[in-house]
């Protein structure tokens, strides 16, 4: 179920003309937005692949494919990079400020007080930042 709602809320980022389906221009700038590149053709390509009732659009499910699919070892390639892009300060822990900067980049805005509420439920050994296997039990939940 959490998974399902991650998805769902991802899914609702990148329709960013609440259309319920994710063009390939949506995918595209998201991709961006995450720091990764992949040009209109990938995207597209992404898209056609992904669509199945062939309107040129992903739908929450084809969106849920698209996301899962690839092997364990590109899983764990991504989850990586999804942890570096949040540390942002090479100390090799999520902060409170660096988890900040990341969800305003996203267009969610928390106060540093919130961002250490939400690092709080997953922090294992207490120190207040998350270190990467408690990035990777969060991202699970």
């Amino acid at each position: 179920m959490a998974e399902y709602k991650q998805h769902r809320r991802l899914f609702e980022r990148f329709d960013e003309n609440r259309d319920g389906k994710i063009s390939a221009e949506e995918l595209q700038q998201c991709v961006h937005l995450i720091g990764k590149d992949m040009s209109y053709e990938e995207a597209k390509a992404a898209v056609e692949l992904n669509d199945s009732d062939n309107d040129g659009l992903l739908g929450f499910e084809d969106f849920v494919r698209l996301i899962e699919d690839g092997s364990e070892e590109e899983k764990a390639h991504e989850l990586k990079e999804a942890f570096r892009m949040y540390e942002m300060e090479g100390c090799g822990c999520i902060t409170p400020e660096s988890l900040n900067r990341m969800l305003a980049r996203l267009g969610e805005s928390r106060t540093i007080d919130e961002c250490r509420g939400m690092i709080c439920r997953y922090d294992i050994d207490g120190d207040g930042l998350l270190n990467f296997d408690e990035f990777e039990i969060m991202m699970r939940c």
